[in-house]
């Protein structure tokens, strides 16, 4: 290879790195593929050296205890269990081979072959549609209540200096030291359950909508007050849509409270869940199974963001677009039909079937796949 075209070669690998280390630098696609990729392995290679380097010899004896007696056994007398303790710690002692285990932290490996285990036996399917549904309601009821309360607060100054000191005292509340009082009013079934996650996500939410309220630019209200619009015209016409194209930036984020949440409202009763199995594994000593859970929430909070993601591109492509797309409009009826849904099952559990919600999301999609369709066709029309 000429010594001109090395240089060239070292100059521009030069100048990948210099644009990789510059502040607030740009990525191309490219980069950001083949860095994501990259992180990927960084983060299972230390993962797995962690996991070696905490790694124990444990000794493998016939004959030894497969659980300690619990200091609570009254069935057996101290002497008794120091006794059966002493007798376990010389076959230890005296053993001659040993195996690998990982007490505190699982191998990647370990962790994936875990969820067979999962679904074959702990109903990790079952489990999870069930934290994923009590989750759904949860988001339902705190906009149910957080969006009339907050514009009220938010357009009315009496209602604002009346309560909204009051408002925001409540996101210093320790919403994990209130479990008691849940249970108090709302006994421990799931109903206690999606009360809690609710109130978590409304503590949260209602000033967030008060203040979303606040930034709505003044030069539209006095345009809508220029053309004597009312204030319910003003409300619809200019409030509403500012609002709700912010708002759903902040319910995205509001994901990771609601699984935290979730997960504390299972913990109390555990029937059945995500948060409960996670509980039952951990005291088993079953880390592997821990963890394997803990990624299965990570995936399911990355795919609500998602979700959440394209909710808002479509409900709100003014944000996104310059100009109208056709098949739009069957994209948002088709959110709206699946939310209809929702909401009315949530409302009405007792009166919506669970197969007519499996019916509207079915149908949901298909309105949704067909708008699809119509935006890609006039994209590739417009190019």
């Amino acid at each position: 290879m000429p010594a001109s075209m090395l240089i060239l070669v070292y100059s521009s690998i030069q100048l990948n790195i210099m644009s990789l280390l510059k502040l607030r630098g740009e990525l191309n696609a490219q980069q950001r593929i083949i860095l994501a990729i990259l992180g990927g392995i960084i983060t299972l290679l230390i993962w797995w050296a962690l996991a070696e380097a905490l790694a124990q010899q444990r000794p493998v004896v016939s004959g030894e205890l497969k659980e300690l007696p619990s200091t609570f056994d009254t069935s057996i007398s101290q002497q008794q269990r120091d006794s059966i303790l002493r007798q376990d710690s010389i076959l230890q002692s005296q053993a001659t081979s040993f195996v690998k285990v990982y007490p505190i932290l699982p191998p990647p490996l370990k962790v994936i072959r875990s969820y067979q285990g999962l679904l074959a036996q702990d109903e990790l399917v079952g489990n999870t549609s069930r934290s994923i549904w009590l989750n759904i309601q949860g988001y339902i009821w705190a906009l149910i209540i957080a969006l009339p309360l907050g514009f009220i607060l938010g357009l009315i100054p009496l209602f604002r200096g009346l309560f909204s000191r009051q408002i925001d005292a409540l996101r210093y509340l320790p919403l994990s030291a209130l479990t008691s009082l849940f249970i108090v009013w709302f006994g421990l079934e799931d109903t206690m359950k999606v009360a809690f996650l609710a109130f978590g996500i409304l503590v949260y939410l209602l000033p967030v909508i008060v203040q979303r309220i606040q930034e709505v630019e003044d030069v539209y209200v006095q345009t809508a007050f220029t053309l004597s619009a009312t204030n319910w015209q003003t409300i619809r016409s200019v409030y509403i849509p500012a609002v709700f194209s912010k708002v759903m930036e902040d319910i995205r984020v509001l994901t990771a409270i609601s699984w935290t949440y979730i997960i504390i409202a299972e913990l109390l009763n555990r029937q059945g869940g995500i948060g409960g199995l996670i509980f039952i594994k951990s005291k088993m000593g079953q880390i592997d199974k821990v963890f394997a859970i803990l990624l299965l929430i990570i995936l399911i909070g990355f795919i609500q963001d998602r979700i959440f993601s394209y909710i808002d591109k479509r409900v709100c492509p003014h944000k996104y677009l310059k100009y109208k797309l056709p098949g739009l409009q069957e994209c948002q009826y088709g959110i709206y039909f699946i939310l209809l849904m929702l909401l009315a099952k949530t409302l009405l559990p007792t009166l919506i079937p669970s197969m007519a919600i499996w019916a509207a999301l079915l149908v949901g999609l298909v309105m949704i796949c067909l708008g699809e369709l119509r935006i890609m066709g006039a994209s590739k029309a417009g190019k």
